[in-house]
């Protein structure tokens, strides 16, 4: 069996489910053969933060990427659980044996219909899925291939890298072996440039490791780099093809970057599809707004006559990204520049989804920020 240099238990299980499955003829995928035969699919440094949801640098076939895996369910129900249930007794369990070409085609139509809506052309992204199911490129969607297909895009994650393959920040996905798969290497795992095993994290006040932060990151102008490839990603996810996509944990361990200084983004888990983050959070009993809040920072208002939470995220995608990159851009700032960028982070912060024409203003404080960094960075070698 692959071997994880993880240590802990919980840390050595997360290809068992897989291989078992794979062996009795349940799943199957490309990256099957690999973790669970000839044993060329590596387990090495792990980027977990929880026995939940696995996360590992990983070598398959000599090529470096970051392994993925679901674990058994959360205990405790929250917003996150009910995005993305994963319950082991039912897992694998569709489509079922007999079921036609046609008919999962079918359910996976209805399932996009429920989590983006009416959005785009929904039977194009259903044949791009088939596309992808086809692990083994034969032309046809095994059933342990469509088990895996289907297991996968419960994951907003996996449904996201689908719609977004051809966009630069969004890793490619190398493969996959039920739940679990494997995406394109990301070198640098952290906007920052420093990461310290959990339990020393525990004790670290957050404003001194927010000081501390700040003194490991790249030069100010690949910082400016990076910078520009997050606003780039938020206009990837805003009102795209299939709707918008709504950044629901906007910090700098999710976000990271390769040996050019392009941003590539590590955890996607939180980025969930707004309208069906609103069936959810809509008529949600509430005693304040604070009850009112999927991942970290997505936020919607107690409505206190109901009592019930409204369905309008506060704080759009652009606004996050800003309070994310003000500490980081403004430390090392060339001078000339310095205060013109902090007015237009500001400003950036202060957007609010409900503003009158938000959409136009989302668009020129993004191009008016991108224009500003490029200039300045665009005649540096640093770049």
């Amino acid at each position: 069996m692959a071997r994880s240099l993880c240590p802990g238990a919980w840390l050595r299980r997360p290809y068992h489910l897989q291989c078992d499955k794979y062996k009795n003829g349940v799943i199957d995928g490309p990256a099957c053969n690999s973790l669970c035969v000839t044993e060329t699919l590596y387990f090495g440094k792990c980027l977990s933060t929880k026995p939940s949801h696995q996360m590992y640098l990983g070598i398959w076939d000599n090529l470096p990427g970051v392994v993925k895996c679901q674990m058994e369910q959360a205990l405790h129900l929250d917003f996150g659980t009910e995005l993305e249930p994963r319950k082991e007794i039912v897992l694998f369990d569709k489509p079922t044996r007999g079921t036609t070409v046609q008919k999962f085609k079918e359910m996976v139509y209805s399932l996009f219909k429920a989590k983006l809506g009416d959005q785009g052309n929904l039977s194009e992204l259903v044949n791009l899925i088939l596309t992808v199911a086809d692990g083994d490129k034969d032309g046809q969607v095994s059933l342990g291939e469509a088990k895996s297909a289907w297991a996968l895009l419960q994951l907003n994650e996996f449904l996201l890298m689908v719609i977004l393959q051809d966009k630069e920040h969004t890793p490619k996905l190398m493969g996959f072996c039920g739940d679990l798969y494997v995406m394109e290497s990301v070198e640098y795992t952290s906007l920052y440039g420093i990461s310290l095993p959990w339990v020393i994290e525990l004790f670290i006040p957050s404003g001194f490791r927010r000081s501390m932060d700040q003194l490991f990151t790249p030069s100010w102008p690949r910082k400016a780099k990076i910078a520009i490839g997050l606003l780039e990603f938020v206009e990837d996810v805003f009102h795209g093809p299939y709707g918008n996509f709504l950044m629901c944990d906007t910090s700098a361990k999710n976000l990271g970057y390769n040996d050019k200084y392009d941003l590539k983004m590590v955890d996607m888990r939180k980025i969930v599809p707004e309208t069906n983050l609103k069936e959810l959070i809509k008529d949600r009993h509430c005693e304040s707004d604070l009850d009112c809040v999927y991942g970290t920072d997505c936020r919607t208002s107690c409505d206190q006559s109901t009592m019930k939470c409204t369905s309008e995220v506060i704080q759009p995608n652009l606004a996050k990204a800003c309070q994310l990159l003000k500490d980081y851009l403004l430390r090392g700032a060339p001078s000339e520049i310095r205060e013109e960028l902090e007015k237009q982070l500001y400003s950036c912060i202060a957007l609010k989804v409900t503003a009158n024409q938000m959409e136009m203003e989302h668009s020129l404080i993004l191009n008016n920020l991108k224009t500003l960094l490029w200039k300045k960075i665009s005649y540096t070698n640093d770049s």
